[in-house]
C-alpha cells in the first residue's frame, strides 16, 4: 500500500469524523479481525429532499487504489440502482470520478458523495451507462419516476 494513499485516507477519515453532512455515511470497512480496511469504504448517500429519491438511503462502496489520490476511487452502488448513470454492475458514471475528465487529487470523499447525490436527481445524459434506464428516462418520464419512487421506498430509512 502506498504511504501517500494511506496518509490521505487517514486524513479524510479524521475530517469526516469531525464534520460530516447529516444523513451521509462514509467509513472504512472492517476486516474479519476487526481492524479497519482503509482502502475500502462503506458509504451511503441520502436521497435529496424534494426529489424522487427523497427518503431513501443508497449504499455504495468506494475502492481506493495504491496511487490514490492521483487516481479516483472506484465507486459503485451495492445493490445497483436503476439510473441512467449507473451501470448494471452498480459502477457510477460520473465525470468527477473519471481520471481523464473531472478528477482532481484535491477532491474529497465528502465532495464525491455530494456529487453522487446530485447525480441521482440530475442524470447526465451525455454520460449514459444503463441503456434501459436511459431509454425510460428519455422517453417515458412517468415510468422513470415510478421506478425511482419504488427504489426510494425499497431503500427507505425509518
Amino acid at each position: 500500500m502506498s504511504g501517500i494513499a494511506i496518509l490521505r485516507l487517514y486524513e479524510e477519515r479524521k475530517a469526516w469524523r469531525k464534520d460530516h453532512p447529516y444523513g451521509f455515511v462514509a467509513r472504512p470497512a472492517k476486516n474479519s479481525d476487526g481492524s479497519i480496511e482503509l482502502m475500502t469504504w462503506e458509504c451511503a448517500v441520502p436521497g435529496k429532499m424534494g426529489t424522487l429519491w427523497e427518503g431513501g438511503l443508497y449504499k455504495l462502496q468506494m475502492l481506493f487504489q495504491d496511487d490514490y489520490p492521483a487516481t479516483p476511487p472506484d465507486c459503485k452502488f451495492v445493490p445497483p440502482l436503476f439510473h441512467p448513470n449507473v451501470y448494471p454492475s452498480g459502477a457510477i458514471a460520473l465525470s468527477l470520478l473519471d481520471e481523464d475528465q473531472g478528477w482532481r487529487a484535491a477532491t474529497t470523499i465528502k465532495q464525491i458523495l455530494f456529487s453522487i447525490q446530485e447525480l441521482l436527481n440530475t442524470p447526465d445524459v451525455s454520460y449514459p451507462a444503463h441503456t434501459e434506464a436511459f431509454a425510460i428516462y428519455s422517453r417515458n418520464p412517468f415510468e422513470y419516476d415510478k421506478r425511482v419512487r419504488a427504489q426510494a421506498k425499497a431503500n427507505a430509512v425509518y
